[in-house]
């Protein structure tokens, strides 16, 4: 499915960290791709949402790896950036994430990643852990799946 048509209708898009990984890490496979995504977030003014716990998966390599300045590339892309909030975990988007976990057997960040999505009422969910179509709440858009449209 090409990328215009996936977020045709979508105002606010749930992200996992893997997207920002690729974005920010230049990851040669998916690096073009999320650009087209974030390219057409930020010309249709589609707010990304995304869990507080992707600021923590993010930045846990390049501390770990010293890396100073990929760090801050993440915490200004997180942090600052208008076209992205990130959501706190909170009692109630626990017990929601719970129960998505115990219905579709998701790890817990999976689980607290669809769960910020629906609570925060995105329209789709961007991810590119193809497992995670099972969850019916949300319309999932797996990167695999996705077409970069022509120029």
């Amino acid at each position: 499915m090409k990328i215009t048509h996936a977020l045709r209708g979508v105002q606010r898009l749930g992200v996992e960290t893997s997207p920002f990984i690729y974005l920010l890490e230049n990851i040669p496979i998916y690096a073009d791709k999320v650009q087209a995504v974030f390219d057409i977030v930020e010309t249709t003014h589609i707010l990304m949402c995304s869990s507080a716990i992707t600021l923590t998966e993010a930045l846990m390599k390049p501390i770990k790896a010293g890396d100073k300045a990929l760090t801050e590339a993440y915490r200004q892309l997180l942090t600052r950036t208008n076209s992205i909030q990130l959501i706190a975990v909170t009692p109630i988007l626990a017990d929601k994430a719970a129960h998505l976990r115990a219905q579709y057997n998701l790890r817990t960040p999976d689980a607290l990643h669809i769960a910020t999505a629906i609570e925060a009422r995105c329209d789709a969910f961007l991810t590119n852990d193809v497992r995670l179509g099972r969850v019916k709440e949300l319309r999932v858009m797996v990167l695999d799946e996705l077409e970069i449209d022509p120029a």
